[in-house]
């Protein structure tokens, strides 16, 4: 394992100013997002709408610093027969793969999951890396409901997150940690600040049993933020001085960087927290984002599966690329979101 290199790759992720596309859904997502705009969900048009947005020169170039690939993307050609990946690599971002298999549900803990993939992980990480993927992501899923999350489900979910990271390090390849506590439900701010407290020390502690070196890492955690349902929204201030106090508590100074999940929040919401974060003052770790929805939402609308709206939804990315950038810098205000509108 060269250390230095995987620093290198990390440091680079989580660039001031840039955050990283999630670009990775599975095939049952981006039909679901497909369906939205009336759109079939085929290889080609998958094909077509990851290629416009990997071709949106101002947004890869300025604002993306890696972009995660679902399985199919990875060993995709664009229509005139370049390798996606070259595209992503040509604007001077890096490319990254998920690499875990879905969620099972978790033997003797009703309502509760597990994540699955490790089987065969070390043999799928050699071709991604050899087809040019420098980083990889793993999601786990922690669900807060009436006796959930239970210590099982954390620690089965958090050991699968080590022993992923490792393999990856041994494959020369920056894990992307991603344990996300879901904001479905109706718990408050505090009840997801303890539960993902819980989560964090509980992956931070199974990373140094399996020797992940923690220089060559990228946390992909969520916002300590209050339930969709719950009848009391939390601040933007509030979630900012909690999510930042929540990370000083359980993230060690050795980590490069943490790129928040966007979790189901609102485009705006999303960018409004990252930059109230960066006003806290300087922090141990660089601060950014790797958003799915929250950075897609708006160029998936605008292009609508039509070849004539590609430069509409290029126009669109751009501009939640720039949002966020500006937001990883703490930059952002709500009224750049109207002068562009």
């Amino acid at each position: 394992m060269n250390l230095t290199e995987l620093n290198r790759i990390a440091t680079a992720m989580v660039a001031p100013g840039k955050g990283i596309l999630a670009a990775d859904e599975s095939s049952g997502t981006i039909k679901k997002r497909f369906d939205a705009i009336g759109v079939e969900s085929t290889e080609a048009n998958r094909r077509d709408y990851r290629e416009m947005l990997f071709r949106s020169k101002e947004a890869m170039s300025q604002y993306i610093s890696g972009v995660i690939l679902f399985d199919e993307t990875i060993w995709q050609d664009a229509k005139d027969g370049t390798p996606l990946i070259k595209l992503i690599e040509e604007s001077g971002a890096i490319p990254g793969i998920k690499v875990d298999e879905g969620t099972q549900a978790l033997p003797m803990c009703p309502g509760e999951l597990v994540t699955v993939g490790l089987d065969k992980l070390a043999e799928r990480l050699k071709k991604y890396h050899e087809r040019g993927a420098r980083f990889a992501k793993w999601r786990a899923v922690i669900d807060i409901g009436s006796g959930i999350p239970s210590m099982t489900a954390i620690g089965v979910n958090a050991h699968a997150l080590a022993r992923y990271a490792a393999l990856c390090q041994a494959a020369q390849i920056v894990p992307i940690v991603e344990p996300e506590v879901l904001m479905d439900g109706d718990h408050g701010i505090d009840r997801c600040f303890e539960v993902t407290q819980r989560v964090l020390n509980k992956t931070f502690q199974e990373l140094r049993v399996q020797r992940v070196a923690l220089e060559g890492m990228v946390l992909k955690p969520n916002m300590a933020i209050s339930g969709k349902k719950c009848a009391k929204e939390a601040s933007v201030e509030e979630v900012a001085e909690k999510t930042v106090r929540l990370l000083k508590i359980c993230v060690p100074a050795a980590v490069p960087g943490i790129a928040f999940l966007s979790g189901g929040q609102s485009d705006e919401e999303a960018t409004a927290h990252l930059n109230a974060m960066h006003k806290l003052g300087p922090l141990p770790w660089g601060l950014t984002f790797s958003y799915g929805r929250a950075l897609q939402a708006a160029p998936q609308k605008a292009w609508s599966g039509k070849a004539e709206n590609v430069a509409a939804g290029q126009r669109a990315f751009s501009h939640r690329a720039r949002m966020n950038g500006l937001a990883a810098k703490g930059e952002w205000t709500s009224s750049l979101e109207k002068k562009a509108a």
